[in-house]
């Protein structure tokens, strides 16, 4: 099956919840452990359509396939049907296009999709966690582009929060790990993000 680039001047609707729920159930009955759920795939998108290299000049079989994991050794990806596969691209198309059309025109109605918990004494905690792995497997597709941005002062600031709840725990000194396995610390981290990717997305995100 051909995979489809993304087109920043597609009319695509964005997902109801629904669709969203829909998406993120038909990911998650995927066979392959690496297939993203829905938080993960939300940071992932929002990484491409920030990174240095534009989303709209990757062939889709660039970035697709790491949705669900990669297709196999023989091209296949882990779905039941091509129909199946189809949906599920036509989903994330649908939902990067909503993201770009939201960074770039109405900021204010952009909202990631973070995991939401609630503690023994019924406050809510914020774990964006698989959202920002998720930033960061976007990231990898253009390392040496976003290399420049994390050295920067200002973006490597604003990038801080995003690399260490997302980045790999055997590269992190035990400080971070510490941090990071407080849920009150993490949710303090998560709740810096949404602004520090509405800063980056004015830094040249090329939606």
């Amino acid at each position: 099956m051909e995979y489809p680039s993304y087109n920043p001047a597609s009319d695509y609707l964005p997902l109801s919840d629904e669709e969203l729920s829909t998406l993120d159930d038909m990911l998650s009955k995927l066979s392959s452990d690496a297939a993203m759920n829905i938080e993960a795939l939300d940071g992932y998108l929002t990484a491409l359509l920030l990174s240095p290299q534009p989303l709209a000049g990757l062939p889709g079989a660039a970035w697709l396939p790491e949705v669900w994991g990669g297709d196999g050794a023989d091209g296949i990806a882990p779905f039941v049907s091509g129909k199946q596969k189809k949906r599920v691209m036509m989903l994330v198309l649908r939902h990067v296009h909503s993201i770009a059309v939201q960074l770039k025109n109405r900021p204010d109605a952009w909202e990631p999709i973070f995991s939401i918990a609630v503690d023994e004494d019924g406050t809510e905690l914020t774990d964006a966690e698989d959202w920002c792995i998720g930033f960061m497997l976007g990231v990898d597709l253009a390392a040496d582009d976003w290399a420049t941005r994390f050295e920067d002062e200002t973006q490597g600031a604003l990038l801080s929060p995003i690399a260490l709840l997302g980045g790999d725990e055997s590269q992190q000194d035990p400080q971070d790990l510490a941090q990071l396995a407080n849920a009150q610390l993490k949710d303090a981290l998560s709740r810096e993000i949404p602004d520090a990717v509405l800063a980056l997305a004015g830094h040249g995100g090329n939606g």
